[in-house]
């Protein structure tokens, strides 16, 4: 049976899955505004670096075009992020998955706190660092 426009598919995460994910939005130079921009459109690598990125309030400091699609990367590889795509192929712009957009439903009490998610702590900053780097799934 062909599926209609108004039936709806739940994904299920594993704990693990959301744990690291979080972790490692937690622990990105990005600012939760960027992710809110992004749940509802794509933004480009050029307003993400340098400059444009502490003045589009999507980064903490001014940030290197490189750490920045690093960082994206990385976010791509935990499952949060994806790149959009044209016509021509992949673009440098990026979008939200549906894990982010479960992970910012889900952070309504850090909305209210301000532009971040919840403070990484050296805890987390140690994991991520683990999970990146030496491609543990912790």
């Amino acid at each position: 049976m062909p599926a209609t426009s108004s039936q709806t598919y739940s994904v299920q995460y594993s704990e693990r899955s959301l744990h690291r994910a979080a972790r490692a939005i937690r622990c990105s130079p990005f600012r939760l505004h960027l992710f809110n921009t992004m749940s509802y459109q794509s933004v480009g690598l050029k307003a993400i670096a340098g400059r444009a990125g502490l003045q589009n309030q999507y980064t903490q400091r001014a940030i290197s075009e490189l750490a920045a699609e690093n960082g994206m990367l990385w976010l791509i590889q935990v499952g949060v992020l994806r790149r959009e795509v044209d016509g021509q192929g992949i673009t440098d712009s990026f979008r939200l998955t549906p894990l982010c957009r479960y992970l910012l439903e889900h952070a309504g009490q850090s909305r209210q706190r301000g532009d971040r998610l919840t403070q990484p702590s050296i805890a987390d900053h140690l994991l991520n660092f683990l999970t990146r780097w030496l491609r543990r799934p912790f």
